[in-house]
Order: C-alpha cells, then structure tokens, then sequence
C-alpha cells in the first residue's frame, strides 16, 4: 500500500510540474471536436466529452504499461 501512495504521489508532482512549466503542453485540453461548450451572458457551461475520453485512454495504457513492467 506504501509503495502505491507514494506512486500516485510522484505522479500528481510531475503532473503538477508540468502544468507549471509547459503550459501549452495541454492548450488543446477542452476545445476537441466534440467538447461541449455553452456560454451566456449569465452562465457557462463546459462539457469536456472527448478530451476527458482522450484523458482516460492515456491515462488507462499508462495504467496497463505499469502493470506490465512492474
């Protein structure tokens, strides 16, 4: 169980650095073709579908990569 926290620990600090140093790394995050996005004068709305689609396929083969090697 330790090993698995300090894992997804290392994990969200690189994420972390990236997002701080390489922020155009993730520009096209949210305006893919078919992401959902509403906007009023009063309100926004923001549906992120096939970004969060993407997000989850990479995230699934790093998970099986993981997997595989260790």
């Amino acid at each position: 169980m330790g090993r698995v926290l300090i894992t997804i620990g290392i994990f969200i600090v690189l994420i972390g650095v990236i997002l701080i140093y390489a922020p155009n790394l993730f520009s096209w995050f949210g305006k893919l073709p078919g992401d959902i996005n509403i906007q009023d004068e009063r309100k926004r709305i923001f549906i992120p579908i096939t970004s969060m689609i993407i997000a989850s396929a990479v995230v699934s083969l790093l998970m099986y990569l993981y997997r595989k090697f260790f």
